[in-house]
């Protein structure tokens, strides 16, 4: 009866699970999700910016100035609009001079928000020439 205990003992110690085989699978499986994986650039807020990394002051002559002041006010032509109605002002002045671009210029302390709303205005009156400057305080 002795035998017979020592034997299982044994086979216990080596009934033991080789782990390597899964590992093996499992990074040869994380290898093929990250080359096959497509990489999608999302198109964000695109602005002219300067080419150097000095500020460059441009003097747009004519150009359709929308100024967003501190307090998320949008002024076209000195008098203050509402920003659903920022899409008509731009399209009407576009229409008077095609040539013309939009030069929005921020404060510093209006909100990306309001920036935001009246570049895509602008660019559902089909001007594709946006210029964005910051105030100077």
């Amino acid at each position: 009866m002795k035998k017979h205990i020592a034997t299982i003992k044994t086979e216990d110690d080596e009934n033991e699970i080789n782990l390597t085989p899964m590992l093996d699978v499992v990074f040869i499986m994380l290898i093929f999700f990250i080359v096959t994986a497509t990489f999608i650039r999302e198109t964000g807020v695109e602005g002219n910016r300067p080419e150097d990394n000095q500020a460059q002051v441009v003097q747009e002559e004519g150009a359709i100035l929308v100024i967003i002041d501190a307090t998320d006010d949008i002024w076209i032509d000195n008098r203050i609009v509402d920003v659903r109605a920022v899409r008509a002002n731009v399209e009407r002045l576009h229409a008077e001079d095609p040539e013309r671009p939009v030069v929005i210029q921020t404060a510093r302390a209006s909100t990306a928000e309001k920036l935001v709303a009246v570049m895509d205005a602008a660019r559902q009156a089909n001007v594709y020439d946006i210029s964005i400057a910051s105030a100077a305080e």
